[in-house]
């Protein structure tokens, strides 16, 4: 099978793939150019980078399996790609680990000032008197909206802290450790700090918005390391500046890269950022992508013996 991957791919997972017999094009495509090659596919393994829209998925008409590396979908026409009878795959536990402990980063780093204070250091001034304010996470009550994979992950990182973990989940399932199921309501109005780990619903729109930022605790700390507009950027904004928000934690945005309308946010002396990396570390790569080649390997196998 011929199979196109355009977000790259570790070495192992290319290797799994070709060990199988299977030929991999290892391109990064525009838009335009994806179009114009993917009627050649049989398969396609993308990361975020690429939109597999209902126009590539028709073109492809070749198409057997869309892959993707990571924990998400949104960036594939899912219900497409199903109705005409293409197999869709992710690896949803593969980088768990790493957006866990880049939420907790989030949290302490706005906590003890880190993102500023790097900033004024760098530029010769000692603030020992100006962040000499911050707070512990220790007995702190940490909610958590969404415990899926990556959601049990910061509770059980929460935990080692000596927090309180509060949690909602519709859909929740089993753990073995203790944390406290309760209503949406609960965890918004007790929390010191919340962080999100829900997919994003174009239809419902942001999970977090002015009325959740009013039922909050004054001093609470908001993370998201989920997906761009789980949490109401504007909204987030006026909460920070009137300082019902102490501080937030944003690997995610509405955009991406951010546009200049973001700039207020992204820069607030109360928010500290990343680039959208909760999963880029070298051992959440490389689990990501063995993992995401034997799956392709899998469901070609299965396709075969059907």
């Amino acid at each position: 099978m011929k199979i196109l991957i355009t977000d790259g791919i570790t070495s192992e997972g290319a290797k799994i793939l070709t060990d199988a017999g299977h030929q991999v094009d290892k391109v990064k495509l525009t838009p335009e150019d994806l179009l114009k090659k993917i009627g050649e596919y049989d398969c396609i393994i993308v990361r975020s980078a690429t939109k597999v829209t209902k126009e590539v998925i028709e073109v492809g008409k070749k198409l057997k399996v869309i892959a993707r590396g990571g924990v998400g979908l949104d960036n594939i026409d899912v219900p497409v790609a199903e109705s005409k009878g293409i197999k869709v795959l992710n690896t949803p536990a593969a980088s768990t680990v790493s957006v866990a402990e880049l939420a907790l980063a989030h949290m302490l780093a706005v906590s003890r000032f880190l993102n500023v204070s790097t900033m004024d250091m760098r530029q010769g001034k000692w603030p020992k008197k100006e962040y000499g304010e911050g707070i512990e996470l220790y007995k702190k009550n940490l909610g958590i909206l969404g415990l899926g994979n990556i959601g049990k992950e910061v509770a059980r990182r929460g935990l080692a802290f000596g927090m309180h973990v509060l949690a909602y989940d519709p859909p929740f399932t089993p753990m073995d450790f203790f944390v406290e199921i309760t209503t949406k309501e609960k965890v918004l109005a007790n929390s010191d700090f919340i962080t999100l780990h829900l997919p994003y619903n174009k239809k419902e729109g942001p999970i977090i918005g002015k009325k959740e930022f009013d039922m909050m605790k004054k001093g609470v700390v908001i993370v998201n390391c989920a997906r761009g507009g789980v949490v109401d950027e504007a909204a987030l904004l006026e909460a920070l500046n009137s300082g019902k928000v102490a501080g937030a934690g944003l690997d995610v945005f509405m955009n991406e890269p951010p546009t200049d309308a973001q700039k207020a946010l992204i820069n607030h002396p109360r928010v500290s950022v990343s680039p959208h990396i909760g999963g880029s570390t070298v051992e959440a790569q490389e689990r990501v992508g063995a993992e995401i080649a034997q799956k392709v390997v899998k469901a070609f196998s299965a396709q075969e013996h059907a």
